[in-house]
């Protein structure tokens, strides 16, 4: 039996796409290549029109992106910035719409996502994803999701279509959220260990390539030392996760923390180093570059 242009519809759900930076970009292809229809919007519309090459619909408003798609999926930088898109957005919405909100925000942003979508009649999903560039024009991401899981079957494709792995937490918005906080952490932390790893050679005059081949094939090796230290050592600091969001992020998680009755000294240690490597202008590269912010002065080549 053929299936009806109902079931064809769920199947193949029409996605909007608000927000085309590193992440926004490589989610919305993963879409492409899954064959949905992409809708993509961006404020800075540059950012957004080499999609169009890939088959997506770049719009100039979010409000013509969302208008009559079945999914609107969020990856801005943080949650004022989600605010203002669902405004932009908001004649173009419907009653019944999901709102797969897949930005790092936290959970006080988060609350009030909820409840601006609510008062839009948006279904909203808490989806914040782990992963950088790449896995994200690969469709590897893995997708945390809190929320109502009789959508389940509208996201299922869009889910499916970016991510590896997905892991529903709850059924309540904002579990997801904390739970990418806490992946966050181990993130964040370990980038700063690597980092004052290659400083600590660099102070000791050790050539960092033998620390390298020290750790390789080792129980303490992995394929994240090894390549963000391969970064530094190549001087090839294009962002897949920039220093400035992992900033953001770490705000994100200390504020949380304290909230809680967490103390996190390693987090707030991370923080200040990429406070020191943003300043001295590394803002805008991949997150090792808070390896610049360990060296002695006159030593940034940055």
């Amino acid at each position: 039996m053929n299936p009806s242009a109902a079931d064809t519809a769920r199947q193949r759900p029409t996605v909007a796409v608000l927000g085309t930076g590193i992440m926004g970009s490589g989610m919305a292809r993963s879409l492409l290549r899954a064959g949905l229809d992409v809708r993509a919007w961006n404020r800075t519309q540059a950012k957004a029109a080499p999609l169009a090459a890939d088959g997506a619909t770049v719009t100039v408003t979010a409000e013509e992106a969302v208008r009559g798609a079945d999914v609107v999926l969020a990856m801005l930088r943080d949650g004022p910035a989600v605010a203002a898109a669902l405004t932009a957005a908001s004649p173009g919405l419907h009653t019944g719409q999901v709102l797969l909100q897949s930005s790092t925000v936290g959970p006080d942003a988060t609350d009030d996502l909820v409840r601006r979508a609510a008062d839009l009649g948006l279904i909203y999903l808490d989806a914040p994803v782990s992963g950088t560039k790449q896995p994200a024009e690969q469709g590897k991401l893995t997708v945390f999701v809190s929320g109502p899981s009789a959508v389940r079957e509208t996201v299922e494709p869009v889910l499916d279509a970016v991510g590896e792995h997905t892991v529903w937490v709850a059924e309540v918005p904002g579990a997801a959220s904390r739970l990418k906080l806490v992946v966050n952490t181990w993130v964040i932390n370990l980038v700063n260990s690597v980092a004052e790893c290659l400083n600590l050679a660099e102070g000791l005059e050790i050539d960092p390539r033998t620390f390298l081949d020290a750790m390789r094939g080792g129980p303490l090796d992995s394929p994240y030392l090894q390549g963000k230290a391969a970064a530094v050592l190549t001087g090839d600091l294009t962002p897949s996760f920039t220093l400035s969001t992992a900033l953001k992020d770490a705000r994100l998680i200390l504020a949380a923390a304290g909230s809680s009755g967490v103390r996190l000294d390693l987090v707030a240690a991370s923080a200040d180093r990429f406070v020191r490597a943003e300043a001295a202008g590394h803002g805008g590269e991949d997150m090792i570059a808070t390896f610049y912010a360990g060296r002695a002065p006159g030593k940034d080549g940055g």
